[in-house]
């Protein structure tokens, strides 16, 4: 199952608890045919999503990205330019 490291479960968290958002709301990853993964902020999952829940942060995964994401470790970070940035990485 994908795991988060500690940069990224504080931004999935940082993302996600804004005063508004409902309590259901997480990072959804789905498989997108042309970038591979999209990435974005959603109030609930869909259906069918897997849900991944690590130190407070939730994500969502669709099927697909469920099984290609599998044995993977989601970081997180913010570039030099001030833009967020994920990788993926094999779990060691």
């Amino acid at each position: 199952m994908l795991t988060l490291t500690e940069n990224a479960t504080a931004i999935v968290k940082e993302l996600t608890t804004a005063p508004d958002a409902p309590e259901t709301a997480g990072l959804r990853i789905s498989s997108a045919p042309e970038t591979g993964f999209a990435v974005a902020a959603t109030p609930q999952p869909e259906p069918g999503d897997l849900v991944v829940e690590q130190d407070g942060a939730t994500v969502y995964l669709d099927q697909p990205a469920a099984e290609q994401l599998d044995a993977m470790v989601l970081d997180a970070g913010v570039d030099e330019t001030g833009s967020l940035q994920f990788g993926l990485m094999a779990q060691g």
